[in-house]
């Protein structure tokens, strides 16, 4: 998930959807052992309760409680100008087409020019319609969008999508 994200000084970058964290965990992992400091960092968790989790796991994490389909919103209260790199655990394939276009409209105004969304996708979520449209969504807003090979080690089996505006 985080192979083409270099962690570099000036570096800006928001997780959508976070959850209990896993890559939150390796994204610190990477922050901490970064040669010079500041990254910008900051992950937007919509549930309350996961939320939590995380406060607890990484009292350091700049966390903002709400729907990334605020992420203008949540930038400019951080001040925060242009996001260089989002990296994203929600699940696209199960939210309806209004939901997907409001999140990805939204990323679009925030994300830099080159500025990458990274996501992953269960191989099931490539047969369902929703999995399909969001399939189908994904170049009309980006420039290049490339799948990796399938994660057979994953339960279930994933992919990362990496998408460059």
């Amino acid at each position: 998930m985080l192979e083409t994200i270099e962690f570099r000084p000036g570096l800006r970058l928001a997780e959508y959807g976070p959850g209990t964290g896993p890559f939150t965990e390796e994204i610190q992992r990477r922050i901490d052992g970064a040669v010079e400091g500041g990254i910008t960092f900051f992950a937007v968790e919509r549930n309350e309760q996961l939320a939590g989790v995380l406060r607890g796991r990484f009292p350091e994490l700049r966390l903002v409680v709400d729907s990334v389909e605020n992420i203008e919103r949540v930038c400019r209260d951080l001040h925060v100008d242009r996001l260089d790199a989002i990296v994203s655990g929600l699940p696209w394939a199960s939210f309806p087409e209004d939901l997907q276009k409001r999140i990805l409209d939204a990323t679009m105004r925030v994300l830099r020019p080159g500025g990458q969304l990274v996501t992953f996708a269960y191989q099931i979520g490539r047969y369902t319609r929703a999995g399909k449209r969001f399939a189908r969504l994904l170049p009309t807003y980006f420039s290049s969008v490339s799948r990796s090979s399938l994660v057979w080690r994953n339960l279930p089996p994933a992919y990362v999508l990496r998408c460059v505006r």
